[in-house]
């Protein structure tokens, strides 16, 4: 395929289209990249060339334009020695350094065109190939999240996270089987300490003791009562 048709093919491409037939789209935005990458190497080859090739022709119509001039001067010189024949001579000289100079700039302004595309489709190339690494981003980014989806939910649906759960349940039961031996053996030595609400209670079970108590005297006469009888 030559440079050009390669070039307008990449540039005309439809990104989207190609990635969503491709079986392995990473793949393919790799083989996109690369293919533009080399042809951007070889469009910047070809234009340089044409710079090239175009130097040299400006020098070609430098000579030639002096080259006509010396002719002129030649055949000015023939004529004031009355040879005719040689100025005649020389002025078909001249025509044939003007012609071939008048060739050369067509061909250079050829190139200008050609230059002129080179550099359009440069622009192109450079604003595609940015374009497609962008989607290569994304497509990376994209694969990276769904590969860890895929991990994640193997991992849920995997036996090892049952056995996980049921090593934490386990741990959580000897937990508590530790904390209740620590609570009995604090009963069983008088070291527990009564909660604010067992605290308040026993404030309240007091009261009723001392009413009761007080009730009593007053039925056997209270100490100073038996003391008056006697």
């Amino acid at each position: 395929m030559g440079i050009f048709s390669r070039t307008r093919d990449i540039i005309a491409a439809n990104f989207t289209d190609l990635l969503d037939k491709a079986d392995d789209p990473e793949k393919m935005i790799r083989m996109i990249i690369f293919e533009m990458e080399e042809t951007l190497v070889e469009v910047r080859a070809s234009a340089a060339r044409t710079i090239a090739d175009q130097k040299e022709m400006h020098r070609h119509t430098v000579k030639l334009d002096r080259l006509q001039a010396d002719w002129a001067e030649k055949a000015q010189l023939a004529l004031s020695k009355d040879r005719e024949d040689l100025a005649r001579a020389a002025l078909v000289e001249k025509k044939k350094a003007a012609d071939m100079a008048d060739q050369l700039k067509a061909e250079i302004a050829v190139l200008d065109d050609a230059l002129r595309a080179y550099e359009l489709d440069i622009e192109k190339l450079q604003n595609r190939l940015r374009e497609a690494r962008s989607r290569q981003t994304a497509i990376a980014a994209r694969l990276e999240s769904a590969e860890n989806r895929v991990k994640l939910r193997t991992l849920l649906a995997s036996e090892r996270v049952d056995e996980a759960m049921a090593r934490f349940d386990q741990l959580e039961r000897r937990v508590d089987y530790a904390e209740g031996r620590a609570d009995a053996l604090s009963l069983a030595d008088g070291t527990a300490k009564p909660s604010l609400a067992d605290e308040i209670a026993a404030l309240a079970g007091q009261d009723k003791i001392d009413e009761e108590l007080e009730a009593m005297k007053r039925a056997l006469g209270g100490p100073d009562g038996a003391k008056q009888e006697g």
